[in-house]
């Protein structure tokens, strides 16, 4: 069942991503582009995400398991530190300049659109790279002998 639900909440997603245009990276870069011909249409979109999150999380903050019986993991830091502020600067960036973000990037490739090809690859070699960087610095020292 709780893949099934899993499906359900991606194609809804999915598909609310394609009726909001966040799929379309013409539209995502119109939104962005302040000093040109700005699109406001996008600031909608988002203000609707954050309020049905902002409810779905006061809703999950008293729960301790799912309505699947799932456990809920919710996030527990509350700290800006170096790596969030350089890993959302790294994200807008890549945002700005392809007109995806991950979310809307797997739509499109369902859609067949080359572009999103790219960007998935890229980014999929990007968390790659991470997860490397990661396990090395965790990785115990090796004793010099």
């Amino acid at each position: 069942m709780l893949v099934f639900a899993s499906l359900l909440a991606g194609l809804v997603f999915g598909l609310g991503l394609i009726v909001s245009g966040m799929a379309n990276p013409a539209k995502v870069l119109g939104f962005l582009d302040l000093a040109g011909a700005w699109d406001p249409s996008l600031a909608f979109v988002m203000a609707g995400a954050i309020a049905v999150g902002m409810v779905g999380f006061m809703v999950a903050r008293r729960r301790t398991v799912s309505c699947l019986g799932a456990e809920m993991r919710l996030p527990s830091a509350r700290h800006i530190d170096r790596r969030l502020v350089l890993g959302s600067v790294l994200f807008g960036i890549g945002w700005g300049v392809a007109g995806f973000c991950p979310g809307p990037a797997l739509v499109s490739l369902g859609m067949g659109e080359f572009r999103a090809l790219v960007f998935v690859a890229a980014m999929l070699v990007g968390m790659g790279a991470f997860e490397l960087f990661e396990r090395r610095k965790r990785a115990p020292a090796p004793h010099a002998a």
